[in-house]
């Protein structure tokens, strides 16, 4: 993976120390709290409900042993003994003092980590495919890409006063990963009728308060046009967003009042202007990059005991047809480790916990660690032979839950418990949903099932694409929860429908019950999806079992 350099380690030092500078004249009264705001979301530092709150970025997801036990390490000195992973692949210390925060920047800078443009109307944290570099399925790693974005869109002067803010996803698979039709850029690694890698762009997805899939501009976009042809789209949004209203500053709000073909249009346009001006300097960047991004040397070693294990042990067994995935070397597998168990915060991770990780990857994994968007952690590489053992580790720290895919490996956001913006709690509605299946013993029958929750409409647990999606609202001073169904955040990506009226807290877990039963009456057999069933019936059976006094009062 990338290592600092000594220009990265500069700059970021440097951050720091201006940063302190700052905090001191806030501590000291010589800033106000609204002179200080700007500056202090310029370095990930929000003041939510009860505290502040620092953001820090894990670029495309990526982490080694080092840096998870230093964050481990903050979690314990600086805030309540953990951290909190989002859907932007970054970690939340949700109780830090004011006083402590240049220390904690600095402990961030000593393993080449910030909070560096995890806020403010720039380009935010780059996302990418938790699989990156692993998955079976797989063109290119997009890390180094992902990478290359990164530092040309960190203090880049044309783009750190945007409309909006602006989120860029990347995936290097078919199989979408990265939810890329929900970002302001998405790109999906394809390949043209040669058999080049290259990228399909997206441009204009987004959730929060209006949801929209984005729309595609470019079906292919090969690897060496691609800086010059993102900074073409963020020139014509800098220069058509609006400013005027934040509700309709995202670029989603632009392409739509502007239309699909004017705004491909205009990038073109500009894009063919500034292509000349990138003199290949981009591409031998590049190509450092990708040198670092080397695979790890693979163990050639039998597998046989990992089969044998797996027959005779059915919990592990069970962990193992959820939490693992296909490897690109068939002796290897993907574990992705729950940060779901039953009951527990969804995304939380104690100090404990991260050294616990740390250690685990270094002996276990390549010393590689990913965060994803759905807030667990991944060991990307980790021979077949190593699972067992692995795994008792992972189930002996309570890490070690057989849920992922499942309907208690729920994303959710802090919601009211933290959160400023929130109109509703998150949280417990995910813990009770989680507890509630577990005791049923249900969730492996019911299958693949994506439940995602969101306290607010600004859709931080990315409610639209969930398969079943929560959304808490004030009505009126009591907490109103809608429910959308049919939501999908892949290459299908579509935003869910609305069922219809909204559910107090009391109620939200019995709808969802009922809509879990009327799957399992439904289905036309186990292996036909929660989705897919959604998408033979439509609306009309979940509609009839969420309401079912309305049916009575329609046959009345």
């Amino acid at each position: 993976m990338y290592d600092y350099t000594d220009f990265d380690d500069a700059f970021v030092r440097a951050r720091v120390a201006q940063f302190a500078g700052q905090v001191a004249r806030r501590l000291d009264g010589s800033l106000t709290e609204e002179e200080f705001r700007p500056l202090r979301l310029m370095n990930g530092l929000y003041l939510q409900l009860h505290a502040y709150m620092l953001r820090v970025a894990i670029p495309y997801g990526t982490l080694n042993p080092r840096q998870m036990r230093q964050l481990g390490m903050i979690a314990d000195r600086w805030d309540k003994g953990y951290g909190h992973f989002t859907t932007r692949q970054n970690i939340q210390f949700n109780w830090p003092k004011l006083e402590d925060v240049p220390a904690i920047l600095s402990a961030l800078a000593d393993v080449g980590m910030h909070a560096i443009q995890t806020s403010g109307n720039c380009v935010r944290n780059v996302t990418a495919d938790h699989f990156a570099g692993a998955a079976a399925d797989e063109i290119e790693d997009p890390r180094p890409v992902a990478e290359l974005l990164r530092q040309w869109s960190t203090d880049h002067p044309e783009f750190q006063f945007l409309p909006r803010k602006f989120k860029i996803a990347i995936t290097g698979s078919p199989n979408d990963r990265a939810v890329t039709r929900a970002h302001d850029i998405g790109l999906r690694m394809v390949r043209d009728a040669a058999g080049m890698p290259g990228f399909e762009v997206i441009v204009g997805g987004g959730l929060g308060r209006t949801p929209m899939i984005g729309h595609k501009v470019r079906d292919f976009l090969p690897k060496a046009d691609l800086l010059p042809y993102v900074e073409a789209i963020l020139s014509v949004y800098n220069m058509l967003g609006r400013r005027d209203n934040k509700y309709k500053a995202r670029i989603k709000i632009t392409v739509h009042e502007t239309g699909v073909e004017e705004i491909t249009r205009l990038i073109e346009e500009r894009f063919a202007q500034i292509r000349p001006r990138f003199g290949g300097h981009d591409q031998a960047l590049l190509a450092e990059i990708e040198a670092a991004f080397a695979p790890p040397a693979f163990r050639d070693a039998p597998s046989d005991a990992y089969d044998a294990f797996r027959a005779a042990d059915p919990v592990f067994r069970a962990w193992a047809d959820t939490n693992l995935a296909l490897h690109r070397n068939p002796q290897y597998a993907i574990v992705t480790v729950s940060l779901k168990a039953h009951g527990e915060t969804p995304g939380d991770a104690t100090g404990d916990q991260m050294r616990l990780l740390a250690d685990l990857a270094e002996r276990y994994g390549h010393s590689e660690l990913r965060i994803s968007h759905e807030q667990n952690v991944i060991l990307p590489h980790v021979h077949k032979s190593d699972l067992p053992a692995l795994h008792a580790a992972l189930v002996q720290a309570g890490l070690g839950t057989a849920n992922v895919g499942l309907i208690s490996d729920i994303i959710a956001c802090p919601g009211m418990d933290y959160c400023a913006l929130a109109t509703a709690r998150s949280i417990p509605v995910a813990q009770d949903i989680a507890r509630h299946f577990d005791a049923l013993k249900l969730e492996h029958d019911i299958g693949p099932l994506k439940i995602k929750i969101s306290g607010c409409i600004n859709a931080c647990g990315h409610h639209h694409v969930g398969h079943i999606g929560i959304l808490g609202l004030d009505r009126a001073g009591v907490e109103s929860y809608q429910i959308t169904l049919g939501g999908d955040g892949t290459e299908t990506a579509v935003i869910g429908e609305r069922a219809g009226p909204g559910f107090a807290y009391d109620q939200i877990l019995p709808a969802i019950e009922r809509i879990i039963t009327a799957y399992l009456a439904i289905r036309q057999s186990p292996h036909e999806t929660f989705l897919e069933t959604f998408r033979r019936t439509g609306m009309g059976p979940f509609k009839a079992a969420l309401y079912p006094d309305e049916g009575a009062q329609d046959a009345a």
